[in-house]
């Protein structure tokens, strides 16, 4: 469960990361407040957004089982256990 949580944190924070490395880039003050305006914010959070948006879509086209597949939980057999399958 970490992994996708993890993931969506990295895609929403890339556009500020992005964002720090041009101002470092470009000598500008990566820590002066006028380069972190409230117009320039709010970009950043919609584009981090969108960029959250449209993983969420892709892993719900794309993700998981096959459509009609069944997942078998896992079970002991012989008293070992056999992990869960997608059938």
């Amino acid at each position: 469960m970490i992994r996708p949580i993890l993931t969506e944190f990295a895609l929403f924070i890339t556009p500020f990361v992005l964002y720090a490395l041009f101002l470092w880039a470009t000598r500008e003050g990566v820590l002066d407040v006028n380069a972190w305006s409230m117009p320039r914010l709010m970009w950043l959070t919609m584009s981090a957004l969108v960029m959250v948006i449209m993983s969420f879509l892709l892993l719900a086209q794309f993700g998981g089982a096959p459509p009609g597949s069944t997942y078998v939980p896992a079970h002991m057999e012989n008293g070992r256990l056999v992990p869960g399958t997608e059938r």
